[in-house]
């Protein structure tokens, strides 16, 4: 087992997602350790100041038919962070960014600390994304910096972690997902302060998913590999997401595969109508 236990986040009191569902009976989509889904909305670099609007729908879809199985977060752009947060208030939907430095302030022109993205509202930062990977060359233990500076301010790390088309086809998808949780995930990480998303980078905007046996054996394995880093009691209150082509069609056959505790959400997130259906499947609804 790796690390010491890590302290709470915020006043030590409380988590900005608290994993378990707090001594009560699993509800739908919670599984039998009474883990509590975490569906979040990844909008990329996607969305100008109406989009906001988006948002507002979102919130009214809710406050009409609620989805409490669920905790339900927004990540917009940087620049919407502020307005979203604005838009937001008095709602139990929670913000988070997309991406932050590792170091809290300096000489890094164009870069966001995690602690600039606290102030502007967020709870919760996603690092390692593929695209992130890719298009900027981000290494494991980038990552596990960013991820650390994260709890460092007090946010969750959502932690992404996915083969390539390629890596599948080689059968070296377990590998693949084992070397980057070794590599990005910090030692004192818990369930508290860190998500683990899956996210295939071939069934990213792709419209392309991997089956539900494919989703159950690499949620699995990620479960037993944070049980080998962080040990099995840890492990065992994990939120893992799925992400890759999450739309409403497929939610209700993804999102209660085992092991799966939530999804992280692409394009179907820009719009309040498909990602207010895809939440619903967590309260047994149709809402296309």
């Amino acid at each position: 087992m790796r690390g010491k236990a890590a302290q709470a986040l915020g006043d030590g009191s409380k988590t900005p997602f608290p994993p378990s569902a707090g001594g009560r009976r699993a509800g739908r989509g919670e599984d039998v350790a009474g883990i509590r889904p975490l569906v979040a909305g990844n909008w990329k670099m996607n969305g100008l100041g109406d989009a906001l609007a988006e948002l507002g729908a979102l919130r009214e879809r809710l406050a009409k038919s609620p989805v409490p199985e669920a905790d339900i977060m927004v990540c917009p752009p940087a620049t919407l962070l502020s307005r979203a947060r604005a838009a937001l208030a008095g709602t139990t939907l929670t913000l988070g960014a997309q991406d932050c430095h590792p170091l809290p302030s300096g000489a890094h022109t164009g870069d966001i600390s995690a602690e600039m993205l606290a102030d502007a509202g967020a709870a919760a930062v996603i690092v390692g994304h593929s695209e992130r990977r890719t298009d900027h060359g981000e290494t494991d233990a980038l990552v596990r910096a960013k991820a650390e500076a994260a709890h460092r301010a007090k946010l969750a790390a959502i932690i992404c972690v996915g083969e390539t088309e390629a890596q599948r086809g080689d059968g070296a998808t377990l590998e693949v997902v084992r070397r980057q949780l070794e590599g990005s995930v910090p030692d004192k990480a818990r369930a508290a302060n860190t998500v683990i998303a899956y996210e295939p980078v071939w069934a990213i905007g792709t419209g392309l998913t991997p089956t539900p046996a494919d989703v159950a054996e690499v949620h699995g394995f990620i479960r037993g590999e944070l049980g080998r880093l962080l040990g099995s009691a840890e492990a065992s209150r994990f939120r893992i997401l799925y992400g890759g082509s999450v739309k409403p069609a497929n939610a209700s056959e993804l999102l209660f595969v085992p092991d799966v505790n939530g999804a992280l959400v692409g394009g179907a997130s820009l719009k309040a109508s498909d990602f207010y259906a895809i939440l619903s499947a967590y309260s047994g609804r149709d809402a296309r």
